[in-house]
């Protein structure tokens, strides 16, 4: 396992950890001021500043990204399928611009709640069978644009508003069924809030191998959690082990940041160079 303890080379700042603090352009430039090289942009962050001044900014403090968040919601009812796929279709185009490496899929779950104003369900059975006939489509456009797509799995407790693939083996049961060959174009994103309860993870993540790891994100589940979305901990404040999944992650040959995603109350209400300099110190001495 790689020693982060010196330096935080591979220490990538998922950008809703301080999207409260500012928009994309001044956390491009915090980053940049603490040394931090990778960014993960989210989609709406992106729009509000415009995706050429997103990308220039990007550019110019010559920081890489190591995924576009996020792409997915691919549940709908039929009179919006076709908004479903010019979405997603769009995200590629837009991941493509920022020079993403893969685009984070988070998958949907019930319609009404995926694409609100769809008529109810709760059948999701359905809106499983739905997920990959919709993903199915944005492969093949992003296999155009030969950029690759990252299932990620989230905790069951999001199964009915935000993804309803909720487990590592849900994600590459798909990933085998659309992309048998490994190609690299489907994968997964692991974050650890999310997958750490598993107990199947550690042989998951040994069948994922190198070509289905893509994204591997941090963060620490708190007890007790006051607010199942908003309230994830800072690394070495909450439960997970973290390194030991890292390990296995790498033990695979994934060789790429560790992405800090930390949706918290707590930390919107800091200033974004405490928090900066928190993620830093964690990543060498937690991570």
């Amino acid at each position: 396992m790689r020693d982060f303890s010196s330096d935080h080379r591979w220490l990538s700042l998922n950008t809703a950890t301080v999207r409260k603090q500012g928009d994309l352009v001044a956390i491009v430039g915090a980053c940049a001021k603490h040394g931090i090289r990778a960014i993960d942009p989210w989609r709406d962050q992106v729009a509000a500043v415009g995706l050429d001044r997103a990308a220039r900014a990007v550019r110019d403090a010559g920081l890489e990204l190591s995924g576009y968040c996020r792409g997915g919601m691919f549940t709908s009812d039929a009179s919006r399928r076709g908004e479903v796929r010019d979405d997603n279709r769009r995200c590629v185009d837009e991941a493509k611009a920022l020079g993403a490496p893969c685009i984070v899929l988070v998958v949907g779950g019930l319609p009404q709640y995926s694409r609100p104003g769809s008529e109810a369900s709760k059948d999701i059975a359905a809106a499983r069978g739905q997920v990959e006939e919709a993903l199915a489509d944005m492969l093949d456009y992003a296999r155009q644009a030969k950029l690759p797509l990252a299932i990620e799995p989230l905790h069951p407790a999001y199964a009915a508003d935000r993804a309803c693939v909720n487990t590592t083996k849900q994600a590459l049961d798909i990933c085998d069924r659309l992309d048998p060959g490994r190609t690299g174009m489907l994968g997964v994103a692991l974050d650890v809030y999310h997958i750490w309860w598993d107990p199947e993870l550690m042989g998951q993540i040994a069948r994922a191998g190198r070509d289905r790891l893509l994204a591997f994100h941090v963060c620490d589940w708190l007890v007790p959690t006051r607010d199942i979305l908003n309230d994830r901990g800072m690394m070495g404040d909450g439960v997970i082990d973290i390194r030991s999944v890292r390990a296995a992650v790498e033990a695979q040959g994934f060789a790429g940041y560790s992405e800090i995603e930390i949706f918290s109350n707590d930390w919107w209400g800091r200033s974004m160079d405490e928090v900066l300099s928190t993620c830093i110190t964690r990543h060498r001495t937690v991570v």
